[in-house]
Order: structure tokens, then C-alpha cells, then sequence
């Protein structure tokens, strides 16, 4: 009975597994729970870093609410069931020749809980994936079946795509899909100070442009993927193979280990794995070229700042490292998406470069997360909701322009606090 999410930071104990079958069903569980005190939680894939989907309560799994459930192939929008993990959308939509506009680099969540915790990708021109959702069908609080789109409840729509599950539960997932499309993948080794000097150019000229600092050296990585009507030039199984079981495989947890034993020798191995990272340039399906295998396990924290922030940013998370003589051996990865109008998003109302900082799972970053949060809030940094982050609702209120307003859709679809569970109760209150 014991859950625990990915990044072994959380676990519980629930007083039961819920696994219904119907919305009829899913209905009567959560009538069965108003009033009582125990609350239902949706765990979705348990990909979250954060406390988001820990099952005080009861655990809720939608596994049998998950499969492609309606194509409208003129419009481009495409109805999943809410549990549908993000690995089985491309070969669903395939033969209708759609794809997700943008994806980010893991693809194990189930939509609604990627949607729910703000999951995004890169790409300056591209919001996060809950930007591109349409209408939700989900039962609320009051044990209600609600459909919310631009056509019925639209006031809701930009409370539903990002919730943190505390207004509901999803069982139905539209979103907005475009034509099929190929990505061409470029990565290189390059000085820090260059992709710091050259970052607003970069993110403007490219259509998903990010980069990855090795801590205690001046070297980073960049990844580039163009859009492209080229053929496929996919990467040669085995170099695939290989740059896997090197990057995030049985080598890089190696080093890992040998950095959690010898952490002096962090700096060194480092400046060892960064010229050794950027993998051969290839032509592929996007979704093939945006996701990479991460069997490696880790936690995370991430925060969204302002574009022109970031390299401030950065070289005050340097700052961090060196002052706390933490060694980090996981690079610290650089993205920039769009803006959105999702009540809590990180990007609500502005564009954004996320910095998301990495640990090893044997090892405890608490230290450092602390330090690099402080930093990161100095320049006016959001948390991610799915990753590792202290922030309370206090702060929460002057940080998001439409909080209060997110609180009152809660107050208006889950007035029993049927989905509530610790993590709410810190980042939204009581």
C-alpha cells in the first residue's frame, strides 16, 4: 500500500487504493468522501518531485480512465482520457498525422498530472503543455460532472490547466495538437560565458534553444532543435545505445556514486562529462527528439524568472555552489518558454527562463535547495509546482497576480476540501 513518487523525496501510507471505472463510479467515491476528513488524491504517475500528489487519504489511480477517446482531425484537437501517459500520445496520434506542439524531455506523467503541475518544455514561441488544453471534463468536489471549454464554463478554463488537483479530478483531457512535424537536433560543448553573452539572441533565433552548466567549471552544453521538413536521419541504434548507458545510464550514475563517495573529485569529473555529452545531430519525430531516457533517479528543483534575468540568476546559483562547498556533479539546465494566462503558472503573464537545479537520489540537497531558493526568489523567481521548493501560500499571494482568484474557483468547486493533502494546505491554505 505504500506510495512513493519517482524521486524517492516523498512517500505515504494511504488508507486505501481507488481504482474506479466510470465517472459514475468516480462520482461515488468522492460523495462517499465530503465531510468525512479523508481526502481523495489523484497520484497520477507519482512524477512530481514536490508533495503535490502525496495521498494523505485515500490514493485515487485513473488507470482505466486513460486512451484516446475522440479526433477532430480539421480542427486539430484530440480527446485523451486523463490517465494516458504522455509516452502513448505520439503513437496514438501518428496515424491521424497530429502531435503535441511541445513536450518536455520526460514523458512518464499521465496528462492530467502533467498538465496539473505545469510540465512545459522549451521555446520561446511555446507555453507549457497546459497551455494547449482546450476543455477538461472532471468531477468536482461537490460530486458534480463539470465540462469546462471556451463554449461551457470558459471563466474556468485557466483555473483547470494548472490545479495541483485541489478543484477536482480530471477525467478528460482535450487538447490542442498541430500537423506532425520532425525536429533537427544540434548539440555542442561551449564556453559558459559565450551561451550566457549570447542567450536572448539565441532563444529568439531558434525554435527550442537550451543549455546545461556543469557547476564548478565554466563549460556548458547546448541543445538546438530546429523544425524541419528534412527527412529522418534518426540516430544509429547503437550510438543511441551508447549515449544513453553513457548520459544517463550505468556510467553517469557511476560517477554519481563516485561523487557521493569522493566528493572532491566532483570538479574533476565534471570537466570530464561535459565535452562528452553532446550527442551526434540527427533528424527525428519530435516527440523522439524532445524526450530522453532519465532511468537515472534524482530530485529537482526549478524556478521561472524573468528572461532577462536568467544569467543574473545563474551566476548567483554559482554563487551558491561555491559559497556552500557543496560538490554538484548533475548540470544545471536553462530553459525559456512563453507566457500563459493559467491562474498559478509560473509563466502567468510573462515569459521566462527556467533554471532547474539537479541532485543525485543518494545524496541530500536540502542545504543547497535552500540557498539556491533564496537566490532565485531575489530575482523574482516562481517554484514549479511538480518540483522541490519550500514556498507558502503567504508568499504565493504577491508572487501570482491571480491567486485569489484561483483560491475562489477552489472555494467554488471544492468547498469540502475533499482533494486536499499537506501540500495544498502549504501552498494554497487552509
Amino acid at each position: 500500500m505504500t506510495w512513493r513518487n519517482w524521486g524517492r523525496t516523498f512517500s505515504a501510507d494511504p488508507v486505501s487504493v481507488e481504482t474506479p471505472g466510470s465517472v459514475d463510479e468516480l462520482r461515488e467515491l468522492v460523495t462517499a468522501h465530503r465531510g468525512t476528513g479523508i481526502g481523495l488524491k489523484s497520484v497520477g504517475a507519482g512524477h512530481s518531485f514536490s508533495a503535490a500528489a502525496q495521498p494523505d487519504g485515500a490514493q485515487l489511480r485513473l488507470d482505466r480512465f486513460a486512451g484516446l477517446l475522440r479526433v477532430d482531425i480539421e480542427s486539430g484537437r484530440v480527446r485523451f482520457g486523463a490517465g494516458t501517459r504522455l509516452f502513448r500520445v505520439a503513437p496514438l496520434l501518428a496515424p491521424f498525422g497530429l502531435a503535441l506542439p511541445n513536450m518536455g524531455d520526460i514523458d512518464r506523467q499521465t496528462i492530467a498530472g502533467a498538465i496539473s503541475t505545469g510540465t512545459h518544455g522549451t521555446g520561446l514561441a511555446h507555453p507549457s503543455i497546459g497551455a494547449n488544453v482546450t476543455a477538461v471534463q472532471m468531477v468536482t468536489g461537490r460530486g458534480e460532472v463539470l465540462e469546462i471549454s471556451a463554449e461551457s464554463n470558459p471563466a474556468l478554463l485557466p483555473a483547470v490547466r494548472l490545479g495541483l488537483g485541489a478543484l477536482g479530478v480530471i477525467t478528460e483531457v482535450e487538447i490542442q495538437c498541430v500537423p506532425a512535424f520532425r525536429l533537427r537536433a544540434r548539440e555542442a560543448a561551449e564556453p559558459l560565458e559565450q551561451v550566457l553573452g549570447e542567450w536572448d539572441a539565441r532563444i529568439r533565433s531558434a525554435d527550442h534553444f537550451e543549455f546545461y552548466w556543469f557547476p564548478h567549471t565554466t563549460s556548458a552544453v547546448t541543445k538546438t532543435n530546429t523544425r524541419t521538413d528534412a527527412p529522418a536521419e534518426p540516430v544509429h541504434p547503437l550510438r543511441r545505445w551508447g549515449d544513453a548507458w553513457l548520459l544517463q545510464g550505468a556510467a553517469f550514475g557511476a560517477m554519481n556514486e563516485a561523487a557521493t563517495a569522493f566528493p572532491a573529485a566532483v570538479p574533476a569529473l565534471n570537466g570530464i562529462a561535459a565535452p562528452l555529452m553532446p550527442g551526434a545531430g540527427h533528424v527525428d519525430r519530435s516527440d523522439r527528439v524532445f524526450v530522453s531516457r532519465r532511468p537515472l533517479r534524482f530530485r529537482e528543483m526549478e524556478f521561472a524568472v524573468p528572461v532577462a534575468a536568467m544569467q543574473d540568476a545563474l551566476r548567483d546559483i554559482a554563487g551558491v555552489v561555491e559559497r556552500s562547498r557543496e560538490q554538484v556533479a548533475f548540470p544545471v539546465e536553462v530553459r525559456a518558454a512563453a507566457a500563459d494566462d493559467a491562474m498559478l503558472s509560473t509563466a502567468h503573464g510573462r515569459d521566462v527562463a527556467y533554471i532547474a537545479i539537479h541532485s543525485y537520489v543518494r545524496q541530500d540537497p536540502r542545504r543547497l535547495f535552500a540557498e539556491a531558493q533564496r537566490a532565485l526568489l531575489a530575482h523574482e523567481g516562481r517554484p514549479h509546482w511538480g518540483k522541490m521548493h519550500s514556498v507558502t501560500h503567504e508568499r504565493f499571494r504577491g508572487m501570482l497576480p491571480q491567486f485569489e482568484r484561483f483560491l475562489a474557483v477552489r472555494d467554488e468547486l471544492d468547498p469540502d476540501r475533499v482533494f486536499a493533502n499537506e501540500y495544498t494546505r502549504r501552498v494554497l491554505g487552509e
